[in-house]
């Protein structure tokens, strides 16, 4: 299985991208997040065209995911079902065949200490819990997305100067931990555990020309997929030419 993880920042924006790159890889599941639009403004038949099923999960202006397969997925949900009221579309899962399919799109936080920031952190405790009420970690499970965290300064091109801030709090840090805790691996670590390699880079300044950047998003996976995984790599080209998504996707290979 091939899973491919992108935050696209608008998918009407970046179809035509979005299409040439089921061309270039096959993913055997594409997980988008920051769709931007609702399902009615979705562009369901260009994929399908493209030979893949459409999942989406869509809000209007701001977040959204989507899960783009070339076989369908079963046992297709949106959202936590703690029962809490959540107004943003920001997580989706499903079932390719033996495998589970968990996409999120984590909260940004703002700043750290703002009201956005604690949601973020409540909002990665409830992923924590949604796990542990629906799955076992002896389970094939397969979580991906835009986690808006750098795991540790390895992940970020200034670990210095992003100490304490947004992205890189000790907080956060200890968030993604706990989902971790669960029975998660970091598959681009367990890969190439000193490797520097960023997913995102900011528009500004010349980010990736300069390639400051940070990884911020991230595959994990249970046990049972680990000793799957095969091959991991960032698609760095996807963050090249004109109007490209902030994020470059990372795709992996499990046999």
């Amino acid at each position: 299985m091939k899973a491919a993880c992108w935050n696209v920042n608008s998918i009407n924006s970046r179809l035509d991208r979005a299409v040439a790159f089921l061309g270039r890889h096959r993913p055997d599941v594409l997980c988008l997040q920051e769709l931007k639009c609702l399902e009615d403004k979705f562009p369901f038949d260009a994929f399908r065209n493209a030979g893949y099923h459409c999942y989406t999960h869509g809000q209007k202006t701001y977040n959204g995911v989507a899960l783009i397969s070339a076989h369908p997925l079963t046992d297709v949900r949106a959202g936590f079902l703690d029962g809490v009221k959540d107004d943003d579309s920001r997580f989706i899962s499903g079932k390719l065949g033996d495998v589970n399919v968990l996409c999120g799109y984590i909260p940004n936080g703002q700043s750290v200490g703002a009201d956005k920031y604690y949601f973020k952190l409540n909002w990665l405790d409830r992923m924590r819990r949604h796990l542990e009420a629906e799955y076992r970690n002896t389970d094939n499970v397969v979580l991906v997305g835009d986690f808006n965290i750098a795991p540790e300064d390895l992940d970020v091109y200034d670990p210095a100067g992003w100490r304490g801030k947004i992205l890189c709090s000790q907080k956060e840090r200890d968030a993604l931990t706990a989902i971790k805790e669960f029975g998660l691996e970091d598959c681009f670590r367990n890969k190439f555990p000193q490797t520097v390699e960023y997913t995102w880079w900011d528009y500004r300044s010349m980010g990736f020309q300069k390639n400051l950047g940070l990884r911020i998003d991230l595959i994990l996976a249970t046990p049972p997929m680990v000793k799957r995984l095969e091959r991991i790599y960032v698609d760095r080209d996807e963050r090249k030419g004109e109007k490209p998504s902030d994020h470059a996707p990372i795709i992996a290979e499990f046999i």
